[in-house]
């Protein structure tokens, strides 16, 4: 088996409102959920793993799209751990734990994984659950109610963490850290602290102020 295989994984997941930690590695995962400060949730997964920090060989963390201020605080953690001791890294998307999540609760066929964006729009994308694991088959994007609506009519199940605020139809499904967590057992792509950013997907914009006045 590669040895990339037989990491200690912490993962961390707060896209939503339903936070969870955990830590995973082949075979077994121990997990911590709720909205208890991020140490204290670290903390409870390592503990009932029987692990030290010193133990874990790599951090992956849920990079959204939703909650920004959870998915900052969760890159921010992870950013100062990698800066204590030297620990590998990686960037997993949210969407992508929802659909695993699904998958791993029974669904299959298609899949509309769904998030809030703000503005009245939403974060959209689609995988199949058909066979093995999720496959996406139409990437993430930023839609309007009307087209959430149009793909639910036209086949697959509406799911995400708050989905029912706007879909009733749909089914509330949460990315947890464990299915996270198993995800990013299965790659490599390893990245550096200060390369780890949100899913936004749209364009940051900045109003440069204008020039101070001047009172003569």
């Amino acid at each position: 088996m590669n040895g990339e295989f037989l990491m200690k994984i912490l993962a961390l997941e707060f896209s939503s409102p339903q936070r969870s930690v955990a830590v995973i590695q082949p075979g077994e995962f121990h997990e911590a959920l709720g909205s208890n400060e991020p140490f204290a949730m670290i903390d409870d997964a390592l503990r009932d793993a029987k692990m030290e920090r010193e133990q874990i060989d790599c951090i992956a963390v849920g990079l959204g799209p939703g909650s920004y201020t959870g998915i900052r605080s969760a890159i921010s953690i992870v950013q100062g751990w990698q800066l204590a001791r030297p620990i590998k890294l990686l960037g997993v998307s949210s969407a992508d734990a929802t659909a695993a999540q699904a998958h791993a609760d029974g669904a299959t066929g298609r899949v509309h994984v769904v998030v809030d964006a703000q503005r009245g729009e939403f974060y959209l994308a689609t995988y199949d659950l058909a066979s093995g694991a999720p496959r996406e088959i139409e990437p993430l994007r930023i839609v309007s109610t009307d087209e959430v609506s149009q793909r639910a009519n036209a086949g697959g199940a509406v799911i995400g963490p708050e989905v029912t605020k706007w879909f009733p139809a749909g089914k509330i499904v949460f990315p947890r850290a464990a299915v996270l967590g198993r995800l990013a057992l299965e790659r490599t792509d390893f990245v550096s602290g200060e390369k780890l950013q949100p899913i936004y997907l749209r364009e940051t914009q900045f109003v440069k102020a204008p020039p101070p006045r001047i009172i003569s």
